[in-house]
């Protein structure tokens, strides 16, 4: 069903319960209050029949259909149109998951239209049921209460990407070190995205508060979004904070992998250059040796009695000569 919920309320107070969206028409021409309309995946004609009855503008009804907005806020004429991006943390994939809402905001009537299954506003409606005195204050009251809920929802996720943040640093200078530069990489896409989504909340706040006194809008209400805005603003500075973190932490990631491979290979041509350097040690023995194993009748030496302790002698002398320099050089 893509119809939610759905109800027409009067003081504050919920005294209808339409089934369709033509009864609630019905309730609102007949009786006034405001109506609040909640749409999940709707379809085209649903959208239109919506769009057709309170005034949307095209531009915003075709945003709302296609999905995949930045948050915004956009005023036609005395509708609001507000676009947020929810988001949450899973625990099982360490990940940040992020929602899509938009908000119709007009004198008597809000319309929520969600393409996924979060967030879930039951909560937002729960909570001004119960304060009946807020929610006499009109559509705005309904934004600011969304507003509140979606910026509430952003604690736990800084809590998660802080946790995971504490892991990284923990991981930096650890000799396990598995798929550590990939794990910075995703975590800093999602801290981007998330700064994505939040960046533009203070400026719609900001623009919410100079029309409030142009609007009529409630003077606690205008009260209220202030105290919204100064938590975006803290959410902002802690996800600017995590990106520069992060980016901190790739640098130094990467500098010390650099590292440790420049040791590796200086280690390795530390090795190489024992191996040479006994290679051409145990190469002067082996050319005397080859020489004089030729067993030519006619080689210089042949006959001479101490033609083997010289030879042996000539060995041992190469051999001593080579490794006196490969000492000196720091070779071996």
């Amino acid at each position: 069903m893509p119809l939610i919920d759905n109800a027409v309320y009067v003081d504050g107070a919920r005294i209808a319960d339409p089934t369709s969206l033509d009864q609630t028409f019905e309730y609102l021409r007949a009786k006034g209050g405001l109506g609040w309309i909640g749409l999940l995946r709707p379809t085209n004609d649903e959208l239109t029949t919506v769009a057709d009855e309170f005034g949307l503008h095209r531009l915003a009804v075709e945003d709302a259909r296609t999905g995949h907005q930045r948050a915004k806020l956009e005023r036609y004429g005395d509708t609001l149109f507000v676009v947020l991006r929810p988001a949450w943390y899973e625990d099982a994939t360490e990940t940040v998951e992020f929602g899509e809402l938009h908000v119709f905001v007009g004198r008597d009537f809000v319309v929520t239209v969600r393409h996924g299954d979060a967030p879930d506003l039951s909560h937002v409606r729960s909570r001004l049921e119960t304060e009946p005195e807020l929610l006499a204050r009109g559509a705005e009251a309904v934004l600011y209460a969304i507003l509140d809920e979606v910026v509430d929802q952003y604690e736990p996720v800084i809590r998660g990407v802080e946790n995971d943040i504490d892991e990284i640093e923990d991981a930096l200078f650890s000799d396990t070190r598995m798929a550590l530069s990939r794990r910075i990489y995703e975590l800093s896409s999602e801290v981007i995205a998330f700064q994505r989504g939040t960046q533009p909340l203070a400026g719609m706040l900001d623009a919410l508060q100079r029309g409030g006194e142009k609007y009529g809008v409630d003077v606690e209400l205008q009260r209220l979004l202030r105290d919204v805005a100064d938590h975006v603003i803290q959410v902002t500075d802690r996800i600017a904070s995590f990106r520069a973190i992060l980016t901190n932490a790739l640098t130094v990631n990467a500098t010390i992998v650099t590292q440790r491979q420049t040791e590796t290979a200086l280690e390795q041509n530390d090795q190489v250059k024992k191996i040479s350097g006994w290679a051409a040690i145990l190469f002067g023995p082996s050319l005397v040796g080859a020489i004089y194993g030729m067993n030519f009748d006619h080689m210089p030496e042949l006959h001479w009695a101490l033609g083997y302790p010289f030879a042996l002698a000539l060995m041992a002398a190469t051999s001593l000569t080579l490794w006196r320099i490969f000492k000196w050089r720091k070779w071996m």
